[in-house]
């Protein structure tokens, strides 16, 4: 039950998401008339506010109640984006924007804990994926709710996604508060609150420099983020627009298929992949990322279909994500050194974000210079790297020792098989 209250919460807090980024950009620099130098600065205010919270967020929740953790930091988003609807100049803009970007990243790593604390190993997988897939929900939900409210036209015609998006944190806040009243570690989850290990700000980023394991899932994460994620807003967008010639509204029907998409096979993809080690799932959507690069490549050679192929591309994207986020967070936790689970998922989250930040702005540079074969190439290389580093860390993990019994970064006692192939089928 707590499982199910924590992805409806989490399905809930993403609506502020979906609700104001998409238009805070337009809002800055038309609406209020700051310019576009201080619309930039409050997307990159955001991604700062976010690369700083992730990993401090995670290091609190491994040594305090992460309950309490996200709690408090859902809140201080509510604090941030709401207080953006008395925002008079573009500095207490800024200030917003961070307070924003700071309170939802350091509420991410936590409830990523949460999800650790609440739910038995072999669920885990599951409940990523259907906390996912909420997410994904309440992101469109929120932008197509805010698409039909917001006027960009007037000074105020933003304020109903600023205060959706307050609204939505603090409801958020509420459901996990409550569903984590007197709550407890899972009996099978692996985790024991004496386990907390903290040690200094950056022991998590030195156990990921020191473990080739942790090392070539860091590659993944980044290169994946790179491959698409950092391009979903703006690079893949621009491209169309600049390049492919295609409408705005044919922009919005790939970003709708993409969240259909992913909400229709989510389920079945968890059921196909059950038994599949997560280093061949991330090699398959490093892939599918591949093969999406190369469809949006051979978009511009048939004009009359470009619009087509953008929209299918979303689609195949949004295959690939539905192993992505299942996958790599439950990989990461049990890599993870044992006490440090909140700190390395939240270093993680501060690797992705800083990467995903500056994919926009190589984007821009490639597309602005008329280099979009540049722009694809780069792109194509990228996934194929992730493909390449997913595979090294499957012999990574093959090659492990297998005693007869072992205990996991995470806590977790279990009996390995024997063989290499065998060990495989286990991982994560």
């Amino acid at each position: 039950m707590r499982s199910k209250l924590l992805i409806l919460a989490s399905s809930i807090g993403m609506l502020g998401w979906g609700a104001v980024l998409p238009y805070q950009y337009a809002y800055a620099a038309d609406t209020r008339g700051w310019g576009s130098l201080a619309a930039a600065a409050a997307s990159s205010l955001f991604s700062v506010g976010a690369l700083v919270a992730a990993p401090f967020g995670g290091r609190l929740a491994d040594r305090f109640n992460p309950v309490a953790v996200t709690v408090l930091a859902q809140l201080l988003a509510a604090l941030g984006v709401g207080a953006l609807v008395r925002a008079e100049s573009p500095v207490t803009f800024l200030v917003g924007m961070f307070v924003f970007g700071l309170g939802l990243a350091a509420a991410m790593p936590a409830k990523q804990v949460l999800v650790l604390r609440w739910v038995a190993v072999r669920d885990r997988r599951k409940v990523f994926a259907y906390k996912f897939t909420g997410e994904a929900l309440g992101m469109a939900l929120g932008a197509y709710v805010a698409g039909h409210l917001v006027d960009l036209g007037r000074a105020d015609g933003l304020d109903v996604g600023f205060l959706t998006a307050a609204l939505g944190f603090t409801l958020s806040a509420v459901i996990i508060g409550l569903a984590g009243v007197g709550a407890e570690a899972h009996p099978e989850s692996g985790l024991d609150a004496g386990d907390a290990n903290p040690g200094r700000p950056l022991d998590a980023l030195r156990a990921i420099v020191a473990s080739p394991a942790l090392r070539w899932t860091a590659v993944i994460t980044v290169t994946l983020a790179l491959g698409f994620y950092a391009q979903f807003e703006a690079g893949l967008p621009a491209y169309a627009i600049t390049v492919l010639d295609v409408d705005s509204a044919a922009i919005g029907t790939a970003a709708a298929v993409n969240a259909i998409i992913i909400v229709l096979i989510q389920v079945v993809v968890v059921r196909l992949t059950a038994r599949r080690s997560a280093p061949t799932l991330l090699m398959a959507v490093g892939s599918i990322w591949v093969l999406s690069w190369l469809i949006l490549s051979a978009a511009q050679f048939r004009p009359e279909i470009a619009a087509a192929l953008f929209i299918t591309t979303y689609g195949v994207f949004a295959v690939g994500e539905t192993m992505y986020s299942p996958v790599l967070n439950p990989l990461t936790a049990s890599l993870a050194p044992k006490g440090m689970v909140g700190q390395t998922l939240g270093t993680f989250a501060a690797l992705q974000t800083t990467f995903s930040a500056i994919g926009p702005l190589v984007a821009g540079a490639l597309l602005g210079a008329g280099l979009a074969q540049g722009f694809l190439g780069l792109h194509l290389a990228i996934s194929l790297l992730a493909v390449h580093a997913a595979w090294r860390l499957r012999r990574v993990m093959a090659a492990r020792p297998a005693p007869a019994q072992t205990r996991s970064s995470t806590g977790v006692s279990s009996s390995l098989p024997a063989s290499p192939t065998e060990r495989e089928s286990v991982a994560a």
